[in-house]
């Protein structure tokens, strides 16, 4: 099968294009490298059905592919609120671009909505139905409210042109090639206990994550993909920690005389975030198996080999010898 991967160079991307090319797809990789790297898809870049096109999914392009999983689009807020205009761009405009293409070549469509739909819940955990409370004039909405619009173009699309779609909302997703600078929680974390200076918790830490390791999503994401049911549907992990509970972990892994800092909350930052993944299980038999224990540790050790590598690491922190 030929497959285009927007975004596919990016964190969750890179691990979708891993799985694509393992299970013998042609991928096609598309990615502008805002906040893609190279380095993520470089085992790939001479395999002869992989292909890596540098493009903006703000601009049409013409390709024949029967599958399109689009991603492409900064997720975190230190990347998405930098340019606010052109992440809603990327949002409505990438996806009506997305959308045209599976439309002419009658092509699958993948959006990978995200849990923020549902903006500061006040139901939970949140189910499908709920239909969220989010701040249309926020600093947070640029990419909240566009990935509603990203929802409603894709079954818009599926209403009126018949395309075949699938819907899938994000919850926080960890793993090996998160950005060091994506100011998101996990990589926060890690990256300030491994550098040895003291770890920013917000607010008073009692807010709550739900962290999904990135192999569970993938695997989530096929099966969604290759099922029948559209969606919308919830992929997350179920188990709620809070801020500070996850700063504690982290800390304990790595540097257990790091200091905890704390700062004031971020304007919206949501108070509760958890999946309620009943449909997931029930339609297509998933749930993560990943302990957030298990996925911490080999996210650890992604940072730590890549900060060592750059000379960022604190020397308290390095991993032991085998010696």
């Amino acid at each position: 099968m030929r497959i285009l991967v927007t975004g596919g160079a990016g964190f969750i991307g890179s691990h979708l294009i891993d799985r694509l090319m393992a299970d013998d797809h042609e991928v096609i990789c598309l990615d502008n490298f805002y906040t893609g790297r190279k380095q993520n898809v470089l085992p790939w870049l001479n395999h002869p059905k992989f292909e890596l096109i540098r493009h903006d999914v703000t601009e049409p392009i013409r390709l024949e592919v029967d599958q399109i999983y689009h991603l492409a689009c900064p997720a975190s807020p230190v990347h998405y609120q930098y340019n606010p205009v052109k992440t809603i761009k990327t949002n409505v405009m990438g996806t009506l671009n997305m959308l045209g293409l599976a439309k002419r070549v009658k092509a699958r469509f993948f959006l990978a909505s995200t849990s923020e739909v549902y903006g500061d819940p006040e139901v939970h955990p949140q189910p499908e139905e709920y239909r969220g409370s989010v701040n249309t004039i926020g600093i947070r909405s640029c990419y909240d409210e566009g990935k509603r619009v990203a929802e409603t173009l894709a079954f818009d699309y599926h209403r009126q042109n018949d395309v075949d779609i699938r819907v899938v909302r994000i919850f926080n997703t960890y793993g090996p090639r998160m950005l060091e600078n994506d100011g998101r929680v996990v990589s926060n974390f890690i990256v300030q206990a491994l550098q040895g200076i003291p770890l920013t918790v917000y607010g008073d830490g009692a807010q709550t994550r739900s962290f999904c390791y990135v192999s569970d999503l993938v695997e989530g994401f096929i099966r969604l993909m290759n099922g029948e049911y559209i969606g919308p549907l919830n992929l997350g992990n179920p188990g709620e920690y809070t801020i500070l509970e996850l700063a504690q972990s982290v800390q304990k892994m790595i540097n257990p005389d790091a200091e905890l800092k704390f700062e004031p909350l971020p304007q919206d930052d949501p108070r509760r975030r958890q999946p309620d993944i009943t449909k997931a299980r029930t339609m297509l038999g998933w749930e993560p198996t990943v302990s957030l224990q298990e996925g911490l540790e080999l996210t650890i050790a992604d940072f730590r080999a890549r900060l060592e590598a750059a000379g960022k690491l604190a020397v308290s922190t390095a991993a032991p010898s085998a010696s």
